[in-house]
């Protein structure tokens, strides 16, 4: 395997590799979150059982000392109700009036009306939450049914607290990754693009050398007229044009592009007109265009570039034979280019990979020309650029979307911009 082909895999499969480590660390954060939510939720479970025996326990006691007169009492109360200082209680009549109440946040500088009021919502609260539990008063001597009284309660501030931390400490641990995950990726796209931008200052300036050379041939032809064909002269000076525009591009590449109004079916028809030179006789190549004066913002040698890698593709997607048709509109402010062809499609399965650097069909493709071009509209011209619509064995639709005129233009500008480019520049 040659050394082109060996890198060009190696970049398919880096950015296939990140894809899976993602699922992987997707995968592993959910078991951790569901392991961690899964033990706090025992641990609740198992709290809760404990203080429903505890109450169990404080009932039976209040139940003992409602009705018994015996010397145990105060120990029964000592050991049992009092160390209670975590579980909110309220103890009630048969008719559900207040009788006393533990640990419900009362204070001694609240009103009467104001303690009512927390009683009330408290204990609707634990009716919600909890069956109550049923203490029976008898007589002491006769041993018959005197009343019932009822405990209510609900989960102590720290089984509350231990219900919700494992959301609150996994909400946390997620802004934290989230925000780590931000500033990581935000460091490797700038990397990305230190690279793009020195791939493409690199190959400006190693076209330099051969372009300047091509230049003095061309100069030495011209010079005499008489011994070279002058139609080969010309096409020689429409390439060597191209190759410096290309220069121009790829110099470009990394500076603030400067966007201006262009009309969009003169600058497609020029560069239509480049390829269809250069492309299979048996590709045909149409544009359709809802007027003629349809104005957009853009970089024109950076679109230019754009088109012709679509189009490129669509000609391989075609094997050499086919159709592409080029649909140009204009919707409110925005500039809409449809390209189509009837190539081989895109299985549905890959259209979300078409821009990945490396992804490619070809057995010679880099799989950079599309993720450039995205670059190229959404970076610097800040429009979209997408697969509309594909089907195998039918055909591909890339969609662009270009800004109409610059944004933040005043009316007078915008009036001033829909006039066509010709009697924009007399005027």
């Amino acid at each position: 395997m040659s050394k082109r082909f060996y890198a060009k895999d190696k970049v398919s499969n880096i950015y296939q590799q990140k894809n899976t480590v993602k699922f992987i660390v997707l995968i592993v954060a959910t078991l951790i979150a569901g392991g961690s939510v899964f033990y706090t939720n025992s641990l609740v479970e198992e709290l809760k059982e404990r203080e429903r025996s505890f109450i169990n326990l404080y009932a039976e006691t209040l139940e003992m000392v409602a009705n018994s007169e015996g010397d145990d009492i105060p120990f029964l109360f000592q050991q049992v109700i009092v160390p209670n200082n975590s579980i909110p209680v309220i103890l009630t009549d048969s008719y559900g009036n207040y009788i006393e109440g533990r640990n419900l946040g009362l204070k001694d500088t609240y009103s009467e009306e104001k303690k009512q009021r927390i009683i009330e919502a408290q204990l609707e609260e634990m009716r919600e939450l909890h069956d109550h539990i049923e203490i029976v008063l008898t007589n002491p001597t006769t041993g018959m049914v005197d009343g019932y009284q009822f405990v209510y309660y609900k989960n102590s501030y720290l089984l509350t607290q231990l219900q919700y931390y494992p959301y609150v400490q996994l909400s946390v641990i997620a802004v934290f990754v989230i925000l780590t995950y931000s500033v990581f990726s935000y460091s490797k796209r700038a990397e990305q693009n230190r690279v793009w931008i020195g791939m493409a200052k690199e190959t400006a300036h190693q076209l330099g050398t051969p372009l300047s050379s091509l230049m003095a041939w061309l100069e030495f032809f011209r010079s005499e007229p008489e011994r070279y064909d002058p139609s080969i002269i010309k096409e020689l000076d429409k390439d060597i044009k191209r190759l410096e525009m290309i220069t121009a591009r790829f110099s470009s590449i990394g500076s603030i592009p400067t966007l201006k109004q262009e009309n969009i079916l003169s600058t497609i028809k020029e560069t239509v007109g480049y390829l269809e030179k250069r492309i299979s006789t048996k590709v045909k190549m149409e544009i359709k265009c809802s007027s003629e004066q349809i104005l957009a913002m853009m970089n024109r040698p950076l679109f230019e570039w754009v088109i012709e890698n679509i189009c490129k593709n669509a000609v391989d997607a075609m094997s050499g034979v086919g159709r592409i048709t080029i649909n140009i509109s204009q919707e409110r402010d925005k500039v809409v280019i449809d390209i189509t062809d009837d190539g081989k499609g895109i299985p549905k399965s890959k259209i979300s990979q078409v821009f990945t650097p490396g992804y490619t069909t070809k057995k010679r493709g880099w799989g950079l020309g599309l993720s450039l071009s995205q670059r190229i509209i959404e970076n610097y011209h800040k429009g979209k650029i997408f697969v509309k619509e594909s089907e195998v064995d039918v055909g591909t639709t890339f969609r662009i979307i270009l800004f109409a005129q610059k944004k933040g233009a005043t009316p007078l500008d915008k009036k001033t911009q829909s006039r066509p480019l010709e009697q924009q520049q007399a005027g």
